[in-house]
């Protein structure tokens, strides 16, 4: 016997007759923040080069925001998942597959895109910069890597009758060549008893298109919350690495300097030692690591 709903349906009924056009929905994309870590260009060639954190921008070639920067993306097709759309833009964007991809939040604010409701699940993706290969998608004009900066400005702290409300103001800079981009985030977090929220807001913003900025302040904050009991960092590393390349990409994702010998503590369980040695280096050679899959 199949069961009826309240108006005397079956479900097979219930589905003939359903108007999907009754009720408003969004449009629904992935954006994606991809990371890599590059060097320095270095004219001493005794001195190790300096690393730097990126993140890939896309100049948008069409309205809405013509010609701004914003991250790469496009809106999810019927026949696929959201992780299957952000997986088919990193390869169009970047061509390298099976990398390091994880979600972060969906931005679903109205009025968040000038065309239409559209709701963004945002991805984070980690790649070795040595295997990327940039190309702009279709609606793009051009595709680079903006080196990334994200400081503290100022906080506060406001007491609460069972909790508390911080509010925190960061500055994100991202430079690739003549192009600065600038912005300020508000981060707003309340913790009470019974609840926990967070809450990004632009506070200013010169040439990042929609809400971008709120979407890469959110990707920071959770590698940079990672990177500090996880093995995230090891995706953006080569095959093979030296300690020492290890800690510069610690401490260019954290923005602050590490104690070697604490750091070496740290990470001990996550690599194991490799039989090769870096060559023509212009310094002593130094021993090659590579991750330890057995004791993470």
């Amino acid at each position: 016997m199949e069961l009826r709903d309240r108006n005397g349906l079956t479900e097979r009924e219930f589905l003939e007759q359903y108007r999907a056009g009754d009720y408003e929905r969004p449009s629904v994309a992935t954006d994606m923040v991809i990371f890599t870590v590059t060097d320095t260009a270095e004219d001493n060639y005794r001195k190790l080069p300096e690393k730097e954190l990126r993140i890939l921008l896309i100049q948008r070639g069409g309205h809405p925001y013509l010609g701004q920067w914003a991250l790469p993306g496009g809106f999810v097709r019927p026949v696929e998942t959201t992780e299957q759309a952000a997986q088919r833009e990193l390869r169009e964007e970047t061509g390298v597959d099976n990398v390091y991809l994880e979600q972060l939040y969906t931005f679903s604010e109205p009025g968040r895109d000038p065309r239409t409701w559209v709701m963004s699940c945002s991805y984070m993706a980690l790649i070795d910069s040595s295997q990327v290969q940039v190309e702009a998608g279709d609606d793009a004009d051009n595709a680079a890597w903006f080196q990334v900066s994200y400081r503290l400005l100022r906080e506060s702290k406001e007491l609460l009758g069972d909790g508390y409300l911080k509010t925190r103001q960061y500055e994100l800079t991202l430079v690739n060549g003549d192009d600065i981009l600038t912005a300020v985030v508000e981060r707003k977090v309340t913790s009470t008893d019974t609840a926990y929220a967070t809450e990004y807001a632009i506070v200013s913003n010169e040439g990042l298109a929609f809400d971008h900025t709120k979407i890469i302040a959110c990707a920071i904050e959770r590698l940079r919350g990672k990177v500090e009991y996880t093995d995230i960092a090891l995706h953006l590393m080569p095959k093979l690495f030296t300690l020492t390349e290890l800690q510069q990409v610690y401490e260019v994702i954290l923005d602050r300097e590490l104690l070697k010998a604490a750091f070496r503590r740290k990470v001990a369980h996550l690599v194991e030692e490799t039989d090769h040695y870096t060559e023509n280096a212009g310094h002593r050679p130094s021993r090659l690591y590579r991750r330890s899959w057995e004791r993470i």
